[in-house]
C-alpha cells in the first residue's frame, strides 16, 4: 500500500522528487564510468592473464607431464617425494593438478620467463601460486598456458582454492626459484 496511491494507477506518469533525480543521474554515471574503466583496466591494467587456452584430452595432457618430467628431471623433492624437474630457461613447463596433488615439483631459475601449461586430470581444481596471489581456475579439457617470469628465489606454494573432494585441504604444491647458474 502506497503512501499516497497515484491518481492514474500509472506510476510512470508520477512526478519525480528533485533529489531522487540527482541520485539517479550520479547512479547512471558511476555506472558508465565503471563500464568504460573495466575495458580500460583490461587493456592497460597489466593484471590479466594470457587468453592462451587449449582444448586437450586429460589422458593427452598426463602423458605431455610424463614426458617433460622424464626429460627433464633430476631427482625428488625432500619431503614430499615427487620428482624436481629443471627445464631450461625459456621453456615450456608443466604441471598437473590430479586429486588430491600438483605434480611435479618445478624448479625455475630467478629472472628467466617460462610458459607453464595447467590442466587437471580429473576434477576442477585452482591454482593459487602464493603469496604472488596468481589465480587460475583449472579444468579438465583445457590447457592454460601462463607466462612467468620469476622475481624471487624461494620456494612457493600452489594451493588448490576450488574445492574438489575429501583431500582437498592436503592439496598443495611447489615451485622453487633458484638464483640463475644454481639449477639442475
Amino acid at each position: 500500500m502506497a503512501v499516497r496511491p497515484p491518481e492514474s494507477r500509472v506510476w510512470w506518469n508520477e512526478p519525480v522528487a528533485t533529489g531522487e533525480l540527482v541520485w539517479i543521474g550520479i547512479a547512471f554515471l558511476w555506472g558508465l564510468f565503471m563500464f568504460f574503466m573495466m575495458i580500460y583496466w583490461h587493456l592497460e591494467g597489466k593484471q590479466n592473464l594470457s587468453a592462451e587456452v587449449y582444448r586437450v584430452k586429460p589422458d593427452r595432457y598426463v602423458k605431455k607431464v610424463e614426458a617433460f618430467v622424464e626429460q627433464y628431471r633430476i631427482g625428488d623433492e625432500g619431503d614430499t617425494g615427487y620428482p624436481l624437474v629443471a627445464p631450461p630457461p625459456g621453456s615450456d613447463v608443466y604441471l598437473l593438478a590430479r586429486l588430491w596433488e600438483f605434480w611435479p615439483v618445478l624448479q625455475l631459475e630467478k629472472g628467466q620467463s617460462y610458459r607453464l601449461h595447467l590442466s587437471s586430470a580429473d576434477w576442477q581444481h585452482g591454482f593459487s601460486l602464493q603469496p604472488v596471489n596468481l589465480n587460475i581456475q583449472v579444468h579438465p579439457g583445457l590447457e592454460h598456458i601462463v607466462t612467468i617470469t620469476p622475481t624471487e628465489s624461494g620456494v612457493f606454494s600452489v594451493v588448490c582454492n576450488e574445492f574438489c573432494g575429501a583431500g582437498h585441504h592436503q592439496m598443495t604444491g611447489r615451485i622453487r626459484v633458484v638464483e640463475p647458474g644454481q639449477g639442475r
